[in-house]
């Protein structure tokens, strides 16, 4: 199956977002970075309750329209089944999505979220005044984390607003649009509270952030 993040943004949606980028970090000392990924957990356990259950359930179908009732026949039918749906389940999103529940997703999101920030030292600028937008294509989840400079000034809450601004611009299939504009809001929020400073230098890359789907 084709990884959804290499459709999720055109070449020249890319770079769109990445002047608008640019741009909001004129106004600004802090540092938007964006994410996006395929999926933030692999959710293996998912992929193994949904094998189990759909190989059960074909597995007992077919004994019965052949009319056995030889259990290492069953057994036999049973493996080859569980071998085929767990793959089919852990290649297909819309297939694992039966068997993951949301607060799960909510979970492996933050957590995700959280690992991306610090593992790509949005939390090493001189201000700490970076910020991270972690869009997860899977979940169909958005996520803001901000460094503890802006958390000072600024409420959690208020990057609802961002978040609600980018879910609602997938659902309608027009990301780019909707990052494009999330990204200037990020860059009005962090002005009014960090307005760029004689001396300032872009400390994080404008770049896009592309991450493949975790497990696959």
């Amino acid at each position: 199956m084709k990884d959804p993040v290499n459709t999720f943004l055109t070449t020249e949606a890319q770079q769109q977002i990445e002047e608008h980028i640019r741009d909001a970090e004129k106004i600004t000392s802090g540092e938007i970075v964006v994410k996006v990924v395929s999926s933030s957990d692999g959710y293996a356990k998912a992929c193994l309750l949904g094998g189990f259950i759909v190989s059960l359930l074909l597995a007992i179908s077919a004994m019965l329209i052949i009319g056995s009732r030889d259990m290492w026949m069953f057994l036999g039918v049973f493996a080859a089944l569980f071998v085929a749906m767990h793959e089919l389940i852990r290649q297909s999103f819309a297939l694992k999505r039966l068997f993951v529940s949301s607060a799960e997703k909510k979970i492996k999101v933050e957590e995700a979220a959280i690992s991306a920030f610090y593992r790509r030292g949005i939390d090493r600028t001189v201000d700490h005044t970076g910020v991270l937008v972690y869009i997860s294509i899977f979940e169909h989840r958005v996520r803001v984390v901000a460094d503890k400079g802006i958390n000072e000034k600024v409420e959690q809450e208020v990057w609802q607003e961002i978040v609600d601004m980018i879910v609602r611009g997938v659902h309608e299939q027009s990301q780019a649009e909707a990052l494009c504009r999330a990204v200037d809001r990020c860059g009005a929020i962090l002005a009014s509270h960090f307005p760029r400073k004689q001396g300032d230098r872009n400390e994080l890359a404008d770049s896009i952030i592309f991450g493949r789907a975790a497990g696959r």
